[in-house]
């Protein structure tokens, strides 16, 4: 027993119509936002990790203006990039940019990153028993013209190095899991 072709036909054609009316409610942008920010929480602990695992700091550098974060495995310490000095970049995804948008700032700072800044680039340095150079943070956004809820944030702990992450859904900061 199997179905028509016809009968198929009428099956595909009913699937498309739910697909057409399903579709406009995806919000397709908090989705990327989220997966932005789960990225870049990765990305931070990773860093860490290496630090730890590797017994030698890992220095994360944020270039803003590049949409992207710079991952330099410091092997000697001395917060310089050598030849033999693996370096890795990590790009922020297609329509998200540090920035909070419209949002209120965290106690962490106004951003767009707060962490302190060497040769004119925020940086924060994973040391190897884990902790990081100092607390703070950074914020994203979606391109454009962003909402208040489109804005998100992650935090590092400075004593733990822990990497959290915070999104804000239009009337406070909450913290994602």
């Amino acid at each position: 027993m199997g179905f028509s072709l016809i009968e198929a036909l009428i099956i595909l054609t009913v699937i498309g119509i739910l697909v057409g009316i399903a579709m406009p409610h995806v919000d397709v942008k908090r989705f990327r936002m989220n997966e932005a920010v789960r990225e870049v929480a990765s990305t931070l602990a990773r860093a860490q990790y290496r630090a730890v695992l590797q017994q030698h700091d890992v220095i994360v550098s944020f270039e803003v203006g590049a949409r992207r974060l710079r991952i330099h495995e410091d092997r000697n310490n001395d917060g310089l990039v050598q030849a033999d000095e693996p370096v890795t970049y990590f790009a922020l995804p297609e329509g998200v940019v540090f920035g909070r948008g419209p949002a209120p700032p965290l106690p962490m700072g106004l951003g767009p990153v707060t962490f302190r800044q060497r040769f004119g680039t925020p940086y924060v340095t994973f040391h190897r028993n884990g902790s990081a150079s100092e607390t703070g943070g950074l914020y994203l956004t979606a391109v454009g013209a962003p909402e208040a809820s489109d804005a998100r944030a992650v935090e590092v702990e400075r004593a733990t190095g822990r990497a959290s992450w915070y999104l804000y859904d239009g009337k406070a900061w909450k913290r994602g899991f």
